[in-house]
């Protein structure tokens, strides 16, 4: 049996982003949740033999045929046609603060690039569904609308996209899920992939408009380590990445309010959302993909 050490999704982020392209390491990711999914008790989606198609470079090798492939030198693929097909489309925040990540002698990586690994791979596993999958990418504006398709040459449009690079400063989150909204004109599935420094009283309402035309949400809040504990206790000056606002402080003054601060919001977005029937899952950057990976699996395996 696999070992579960071998399986990328149980690696660390920084550590796994260091050895190959975000495509490759996207793969590696989605292989290993599989592996282990495959594994589980729950036998995951579920589908029927539909046809074969000729192998295409990057097709899922568990897949091929290799009765046909020794008989005639053929390498086809088999395709399934799922019992219920989803329209899914991702929203990934890469505003200035997404660039931020925290001291620490441990590597990690930014919340931008943990959270454009987690997009990629949350697109593969879809994609492997037989789902149609999209990208809306936002900071100031949005600066990718890629529509759902669950085509094969899907996955390389999603991942060219997601190394683009973007500009803006600030997060207008509103217009990124009103694209979304335009983006899924039946009922699907939005995922959202944020820190959520964002302007709370216009998100919701366009969060709720979502739900209330009958799309499943899930909201993944991204946040670096030393973001939900502070950690500094020496005078430094503290800046907003998106306003560049400044302010001087001694760290031990501000701490205890900071935490506090934070867990406050934190249980505000969880029960706000939690009310209009939004899943929400915190995330941090040195947390392996796995756990992230597995609840929005959980949650798109609870539509009808």
């Amino acid at each position: 049996m696999e070992s579960q050490a071998l399986r990328a999704d149980l690696y660390d982020p920084a550590a796994l982003a260091s050895l190959g392209h975000l495509e490759v390491v996207a793969r590696w990711i989605v292989d290993g949740f599989l592996s282990g999914l495959h594994r589980s008790p729950r036998k995951g989606f579920s589908v029927e033999f539909a046809d074969f198609r000729p192998y295409q470079p990057g097709d899922d090798l568990r897949y091929v045929d290799w009765k046909i492939a020794a008989r005639s030198d053929r390498w086809v693929v088999k395709q399934y046609e799922e019992e219920t097909n989803l329209r899914a489309t991702l929203i990934l925040d890469v505003s200035r603060s997404m660039e931020w990540r925290g001291a620490s002698a441990v590597p990690r990586l930014t919340k931008r690039a943990y959270a454009e690994q987690l997009v990629a791979a949350l697109a593969l596993l879809l994609l492997r569904q037989r789902d149609a999958v999209g990208l809306v990418r936002f900071d100031d504006a949005v600066r990718t609308s890629i529509p759902p398709r669950a085509r094969t040459t899907q996955w390389r449009r999603l991942a060219a996209a997601l190394a683009e690079p973007a500009g803006g400063r600030a997060s207008d989150l509103a217009t990124a899920l009103g694209q979304a909204a335009r983006l899924v004109t039946r009922r699907g599935m939005v995922i959202l992939v944020s820190d959520l420094l964002v302007d709370v009283d216009a998100a919701l309402p366009a969060l709720r408009g979502l739900r209330a035309v009958g799309h499943d949400v899930v909201v993944f809040h991204v946040m670096d380590p030393a973001e939900r504990h502070f950690t500094q206790t020496a005078e430094a000056q503290y800046a907003d990445p998106e306003s560049d606002l400044a302010v001087p402080a001694a760290g031990a003054d501000v701490r205890a309010a900071y935490d506090s601060t934070v867990t406050t919001v934190i249980a505000e977005w969880r029960e706000a959302l939690a009310a209009m029937g939004t899943g929400y899952e915190l995330v941090l950057t040195d947390q392996p993909y796995a756990l992230p990976l597995r609840r929005a699996f959980d949650f798109r395996q609870r539509r009808p």
